[in-house]
């Protein structure tokens, strides 16, 4: 009850006003709303001008669980508080007197967040480090994450999506293992090996932080592919079961490390060792001291930069973590607690009234509660900030085939009047579903819209969704009904859980 307390914000104002759905564009929509798919469904869609006059309204004053949609809230506020040219310094530093190439001492490794980092970038420091002349540390390796709080995992994320990336634990201090930069993750690859013996599996980065146990097996040319990978709780034992194809692809998983910042830590000590520094001490945890002397550091992109990644591939982790780096920025406390009061307080400057419930970054908690009408409200409220265009950019955009253009909308409305005209966000949990962004009509007009469904069982409301959005950009055009196209793949879950897109 302490947390959902925690999260609730209230803000007071004007609801938008009530529109009669009452033209040939209502009447379309009511149609496509009607699919028989959606009964016992909690259907909520909203459009709007730039300016917020609606042009249709269908239960769009309800909080729902906003999945993914909620991206737009912590992204704007990110944009807002932190500003577009916002990076994420980390640091090697030592306070240790040193003679000759022996440091007399420990050396720190300080993080602040920066999801971006890489195995290397940590060679780089590592490489400067040794460029530096040290040798040898006679002291400890001390991992320093005290940029944020202890607390890995958000309020009510489901227990069994811990071992996978998009579950990932926030820390000040960790490692993505490619450029999608998903943050406290390994990949694991298995792919076969000869015909009855073993599979063969790899992680990148290469790694001994973790434990692999493969119980996985080569199965004959053409047979089923049915390799599982999963990960105990309380630890790094990767265990590799089932079997694949002689001739068959590796199959890759994106995992979940169990403690990011000892992860970060080890890669870093296995680099120093690469570049010929030895450090006699074992790996700590501890607050890099005040009087300690940079050795090297490494900034990340700018925000402007990181949002593409952010919204494109719909990542989880850049969300939190951006809460927590608001919340020390703010409060000086890199936490949730401190984080979600001021994304509240930039929410109320952009436009949105009323109450709602926004416990993490990323809307993976059922505990989430918005309004199809406040995203609305969030959308209006960017349109005019000096952040706006970059952020505009960083939306996925239907059908662009190009992954770090279409993201999780590449694959949708692709061949319709939809097909360039749609920059939005995407959501999806079991029995969730949103898309909310901006629709370029066939008329010249650039409307607002956001559809949010909650407690849907066995419908593809993608494709519903896709119905709604195409209609919207026809609307103005020679064909202003429904047609029978809705995308050359249809799909039921977010493509970026599967690492589809």
């Amino acid at each position: 009850m302490t947390a959902l307390l925690a999260g609730l914000i209230l803000l007071v104002g004007a609801a938008p006003v009530q529109a009669q759905n009452d033209t040939t564009l209502g009447a379309d929509l009511d149609a496509i709303l009607a699919d028989p798919g959606l009964a016992g469904a909690d259907v909520g869609l909203v459009v709007t001008t730039l300016d917020g006059e609606v042009v249709y309204q269908r239960a769009s004053e309800r909080r729902q669980q906003p999945a993914s949609n909620a991206k737009l809230a912590t992204s704007a506020a990110a944009l807002e508080i932190l500003g577009p040219d916002h990076t994420f310094t980390t640091t090697v530093a030592t306070p240790a007197r040193r003679t000759g190439p022996v440091l007399h001492g420990d050396l720190y490794l300080r993080g602040t967040g920066d999801p971006t980092m890489l195995a290397g970038d940590y060679d780089a420091l590592a490489e400067r480090v040794a460029d530096s002349g040290v040798r040898l540390v006679t002291g400890r390796l001390a991992a320093d994450d005290t940029w944020f709080d202890d607390v890995r995992l958000g309020v009510s994320w489901a227990w069994d999506d811990e071992p996978y990336y998009y579950n990932a634990q926030v820390s000040a201090l960790t490692a993505s293992p490619d450029t999608d930069y998903d943050a406290g993750s390994i990949i694991v690859r298995v792919a076969p090996g000869a015909a009855g013996g073993p599979a063969v599996v790899t992680t990148e980065p290469p790694t001994d932080y973790v434990r692999i146990v493969n119980e996985a097996t080569t199965g004959a040319a053409g047979s089923d592919d049915t390799v599982s990978v999963d990960r105990e709780h309380g630890g790094n034992t990767f265990t590799i079961t089932g079997s694949i194809p002689a001739d068959g692809s590796a199959t890759t998983e994106w995992m979940a490390v169990w403690e990011p910042t000892d992860y970060a830590a080890s890669l870093f000590r296995a680099a120093l060792e690469r570049h010929g520094v030895r450090v006699l001490g074992r790996t700590v945890r501890a607050a890099t001291p005040a009087d300690a002397r940079v050795l090297a550091s490494r900034e990340s992109m700018p925000l402007r930069e990181l949002q593409v990644p952010f919204l494109k591939l719909s990542n989880n982790l850049h969300a939190e973590i951006l809460v927590k780096a608001i919340g020390r920025k703010v409060a000086g406390e890199g936490s949730w607690d401190a984080g979600r009061p001021a994304v509240a307080d930039a929410l109320a400057g952009l436009g949105v009234t009323g109450k709602l419930s926004l416990v993490d970054g990323s809307g993976l908690s059922r505990m989430d509660q918005i309004s199809p009408d406040q995203l609305a409200q969030l959308l209006a409220g960017a349109v005019d900030r000096p952040w706006f265009a970059d952020w505009y950019e960083a939306l996925p955009i239907a059908g662009e085939s190009e992954r770090m253009v279409g993201g999780t909308l590449r694959s949708r409305m692709d061949g319709t009047a939809a097909d360039g005209a749609v920059h939005a966000k995407t959501g999806s949990l079991t029995g969730v579903s949103g898309l909310s962004g901006y629709v370029d009509t066939a008329a010249g007009d650039r409307w607002i819209f956001s559809m949010v469904t909650n407690n849907t069982i066995g419908v593809n409301t993608k494709a519903i969704e896709d119905k709604v959005a195409i209609r919207l950009a026809e609307e103005g055009g020679e064909t202003s009904r429904p047609g029978p196209k809705v995308s050359s793949h249809e799909v039921t879950v977010e493509c970026s859980w599967e690492k589809a897109c």
